[in-house]
């Protein structure tokens, strides 16, 4: 197939050689990238034949609102927009209602596999109109292993799904956290690696993230390089609100979530609170700042 890439970061870069590699015509527009085909949106239309594909892999919110609203009048009846960014699936359910008034479908597609996509393939997660799957469906079966991408409901679904997904994964990740640190603060003379190592073979921890734990110890025995200060997409939080609205208790990825915040903290003010107390009602005795 022929599709236009828009964005070459490192997610979008590895989808357009993926892609090229298995035969398809890939033009690319990216505004820094130096390699691009297309000079602007507009030109990037125009080199694609109808019904058009053009593929949004770019930061969710603003950026990709204004590709998407540059983009729509210069597309025309069954053309296609993919949206494979991390957008919430609110907008995307939106964006899909606007494409629809201009005949232009729209796919919501959650994209998991990090910069590890290129060699392994990635988890394609769908939403949209079944007729723009299947007319896409080519690309989805070259970017995903076997069994790896699916068309999981209408517009929205594939956003929202790719968001529980990153939820899911907060709630893995402090858990292995957690456990590690238990180890590592342990009587033993433990082996950090190691214990990592044999667990990723019959253990019922082992994982992908137990794997790439595993590169992260060899590479930092001590994890010595890394400062414990822990970014989040906006999806941990999104799936929050969605367990909140939908009554549905979500202990794990809720403290998840909370323990990124607490890790951006150099000194949490709510600890002094806790400290001044207990020197008050009880005498204990607190640590001035040095």
């Amino acid at each position: 197939m022929k599709l236009g890439m828009v964005g070459l970061g490192r997610m979008g870069a590895n989808m357009t050689e993926r892609l090229r590699k298995d035969g398809h015509t890939v033009e690319t527009y990216a505004r820094t990238a130096p390699d691009r085909t297309a000079g602007s949106l507009v030109e990037l239309a125009s080199m694609l034949d109808q019904p058009r594909v053009v593929w949004l892999m770019i930061p969710a919110g603003t950026p990709t609102e204004n590709a998407f609203q540059t983009l729509l009048p210069l597309l025309e009846d069954g053309d296609i927009v993919v949206d494979g960014g991390n957008s919430n699936f609110r907008d995307s359910q939106r964006r899909a209602a606007e494409a629809k008034k201009k005949g232009v479908f729209f796919l919501d597609t959650g994209v998991s596999g990090g910069v590890w996509g290129l060699k392994e393939g990635y988890c394609i997660m769908v939403g949209g109109e079944a007729e723009a799957f299947g007319q896409a469906e080519p690309i989805f079966k070259t970017l995903a292993p076997k069994d790896g991408y699916a068309h999981v409901g209408p517009s929205g679904a594939g956003h929202f799904v790719k968001m529980v997904h990153n939820g899911i994964e907060y709630g893995l990740m402090q858990a292995y956290a957690e456990g590690f640190e238990i180890l590592q603060a342990s009587e033993f003379p433990l082996d950090l690696n190691q214990v990592a190592g044999i667990w990723r073979y019959g253990s019922v921890v082992r994982s992908w993230l137990l794997e790439l734990l595993v590169r992260a110890l060899e590479d930092d025995p001590n994890l010595e390089k890394i400062r414990g200060y822990v970014e989040d997409s906006g999806e941990g939080r999104w799936t929050v609100f969605e367990a909140i609205n939908e009554s549905v208790p979500a202990g794990v990825i809720v403290l998840s979530l909370f323990a990124r915040f607490a890790s951006r903290q150099d000194e949490s003010f709510a600890a002094k609170v806790n400290a001044a107390l207990r020197n008050q009602f009880g005498g204990h005795a607190v640590k001035a700042v040095e």
